[in-house]
């Protein structure tokens, strides 16, 4: 049983010799083998008891980093040296890392245990963690529903305590999605504020590699480590790292916005009535409640699909055979390798995506799609511009449902689709989001809220996210 509930109690009772780390460390590994049903987990890391000997020895000698003994699972898209990279897919399945993501390697500078590579959707293209090739991750909440996708194993572990943190990333929602499905804290960054280098892509303008915690504030002390500017991301933004940690509490009361959008029809009456509930506290305790509209919300899902489809079309374009990665054996010539290596090892999901990429990246349909999307993509960029001059933070649903049950939306893309219909949004605008775990419903599901700020004022979100976790829950 753990004996702390965040980092700053564990790491005060590992400096006391109130706690072992080796010993916290081995629970874990226990945990992970008594859960194994979750499916949670690619890779476990035996290595991991070597790492908190040595982490130990350090906290002895006082020269242990900032995240001395936190124990962090990594979602199976990101590079580990000498660990496997698969991204959940048959077409990586041997795959072996060279070289560590600067996220990771910031992670392993500061002293945190690497205890384990996380499930998810196969290249991370999914809302539900079906999609992989090491079959679905169970919801820890309740095991016949899913964990939300594609960080679905990232979140899965940390609410089922097989580790302290966990990191996912978040295309088009994929780490609030399934931190509001098993009720637990996610951050998406700002696009930017998080090198990718190390991130195998999904759609390059819109991944962001970000924390799960089961408290706000070890969510703001992992950023604080993975944010940052990296000379190997070109889109990485240089930009000083506040204290998230140390400044987290919040000294004004902020005005907050609510836009009428994300409250229409599609919306569970309950999760509906329990952020309602959420927003009268608020005012109550004397926050500005301010109506706000985000008039392009409708063409989200569209928008998002085109534009992630194409660029996921030209990222997966590599996989082919022949650099790296699986391959046909005896391959009859050249096109017979391309295509057999392709389809045989590329999931039914990841292939959706890749002909929907090429087709609105194709000749005649690019003008029609591509073009004019990433022209409404500006127009979000627009309504949050606008909005955030009226409000500080943004607060609305997460998900429009509850966790749904397994294999319900397999066979209908679409509904699959839709209910990223509230996360979209902050991915095409570039702008940060968090989710936070507010209740559950009558059946005992959790229910989340998601708050957004302007780019780069993530400090913001925590404050507020740290107010609602002590005042309101």
């Amino acid at each position: 049983m753990l004996t702390y509930s965040n980092y700053s109690e564990k790491i005060s009772q590992l400096k006391n010799k109130k706690l072992s780390l080796q010993e916290n460390v081995q629970y874990f590994l226990n945990q992970i083998k008594t859960k194994e049903h979750l499916n949670a987990f690619n890779f476990v890391f035996d290595d991991a008891i070597e790492q908190a000997n040595t982490i130990s020895k350090k906290i002895e000698d006082g020269t242990a980093g900032k995240l001395a003994g936190m124990v962090v699972a990594i979602k199976d898209v990101l590079a580990i040296k000498d660990k496997p990279l698969t991204c959940s897919s048959k077409i990586l399945k041997d795959f072996v890392s060279i070289y560590n993501a600067t996220a990771v390697k910031k992670l392993i500078d500061e002293d945190a245990i690497i205890i384990g590579k996380t499930n998810c959707d196969e290249f991370a293209m999914g809302s539900s963690n079906e999609n992989s090739a090491f079959g679905a991750v169970l919801n820890p909440v309740d095991e016949e529903r899913v964990p939300g996708g594609s960080s679905g194993g990232s979140a899965a572990v940390v609410a089922a305590g097989l580790c302290d943190v966990s990191l996912g990333t978040d295309t088009g929602g994929s780490i609030r999605q399934p931190a509001a499905l098993c009720g637990i804290y996610g951050l998406k960054p700002t696009y930017g504020r998080v090198s990718r280098y190390g991130l195998t892509a999904f759609a390059s303008s819109f991944d962001s590699i970000g924390p799960f915690s089961n408290n706000v504030e070890d969510a703001a002390l992992v950023m604080e480590v993975i944010a940052g500017y990296d000379k190997n991301d070109s889109t990485s933004v240089n930009k000083g790292i506040p204290g998230y940690l140390e400044n987290i509490a919040l000294d004004k009361k902020l005005k907050i916005g609510v836009p009428k959008e994300f409250f229409a029809e599609g919306l569970d009456p309950e999760i509906k009535e329990s952020i309602e509930t959420q927003i009268e506290k608020l005012k109550s305790d004397g926050f500005e409640i301010v109506n706000i509209d985000l008039p392009h919300t409708q063409y989200s899902i569209a928008t998002y699909y085109i534009l992630t489809t194409a660029e996921a079309s030209s990222n997966l374009a590599r996989y082919d055979g022949a650099r790296y990665g699986t391959r046909k054996e005896n391959p009859k010539d050249l096109i017979d390798m391309y295509t057999s290596s392709r389809s045989e090892n590329f999931g039914d999901e990841v292939k959706r995506r890749i002909m929907l990429g090429t087709y609105v990246l194709s000749a005649g349909y690019y003008d029609a799609y591509y073009k004019k999307a990433q022209k409404v993509r500006r127009l979000f960029k627009n309504d949050f511009d606008k909005a955030f001059e009226l409000v500080d933070i943004i607060l609305t649903p997460t998900v429009p449902a509850t966790a749904f049950k397994l294999a319900e939306k397999m066979n209908d893309p679409l509904a699959m689709y839709l209910g990223d219909i509230y996360t979209t949004s902050a991915n095409l605008a570039g702008i940060p989001g968090i989710n936070i775990p507010v209740g559950k419903n009558s059946s005992g599901l959790p229910i989340g809220m998601q708050l957004m700020s302007a780019q780069f004022n993530e400090e913001t979100l925590f404050q507020m996210s740290y107010y609602i976790q002590k005042k309101l829950l």
